[in-house]
């Protein structure tokens, strides 16, 4: 099993790790396209709209580019120590085994495609669904070559992402896209609706079971029992496997 998540726009304050080494990150492969986002990132943040174009809140801008210019001398962290939120919260890596975590975890990125949890990189903040001049919309720009450093070799791919990132890699087969909805009862007929905070809870505490629990399945119908093993309320519909939270 290997499961897709995105990153978090909320990251830890800092590290104390050595300056970034590019040729020390996990899939080396995609390197000559994070050297082409890190200097068309830094340009960027060199513009009186640089706001605009990275797409930043107006109060995080500062920041923001701050982190980003400091890129290259900036102390690093571990990703399993910088992405902070609603779904790492509930992820809680510090209570799965690193090992087992490490093996089953890929985290996407709009400035470095894809990472592993013992990667260690510096704060910073660049979106997937970024167009940054001159390269253009991040997600095809990142497409090819994650594409050819992406193999999962059989292994079920549980996809967590969203929408800008699962645009920028296609899980191939056998794969599974984790929705979440919550169902009420309406008139005496059940009704779902989509969520969005409480999704990225959810998929946080899937995944963490899933990994605590030791789970390896093969298949979609693996995961699902897997999954209601767990504790959670599940179908499987096609190619997604929907959680269903009942209030």
């Amino acid at each position: 099993m290997l499961i897709l998540l995105p990153p978090s726009e909320r990251k830890a304050a800092g590290g104390d790790g050595p300056p970034l080494d590019l040729e020390g990150l996990s899939l080396p492969e995609l390197n000559p396209v994070r050297r082409r986002v890190l200097g068309a990132l830094g340009e960027a943040c060199l513009r009186d709209d640089a706001r605009e174009v990275l797409g930043l809140p107006e109060g995080q801008t500062q920041e923001a580019l701050e982190r980003n210019r400091a890129l290259m001398n900036a102390p690093t962290l571990p990703v399993s120590e910088l992405y902070t939120g609603v779904l790492y919260d509930n992820l809680a890596l510090r209570d799965l085994d690193p090992a087992a975590a490490a093996d089953r975890i890929i985290v996407f990125s709009g400035l470095w495609g894809a990472l592993r949890l013992t990667d260690r990189i510096p704060p910073y903040r660049l979106a997937m669904g970024v167009a940054l001049p001159p390269e253009g919309k991040l997600a095809a720009l990142w497409r090819p070559a994650l594409e050819a450093a992406l193999r999962p070799a059989g292994r079920l791919v549980v996809d967590m992402r969203s929408g800008p990132y699962m645009s920028a890699w296609k899980a191939p087969e056998p794969a599974v896209r984790v929705r979440v909805f919550r169902e009420r009862i309406l008139g005496g007929v059940p009704k779902r609706t989509v969520v969005s905070h409480m999704a990225k809870a959810t998929r946080g505490k899937v995944a963490h079971d899933l990994i605590a629990a030791g789970a390896d399945p093969a298949t979609p119908e693996e995961l699902l029992k897997a999954v209601a093993d767990l504790g959670h309320t599940a179908e499987l519909n096609g190619g997604d496997l929907d959680i269903i939270l009942h209030t």
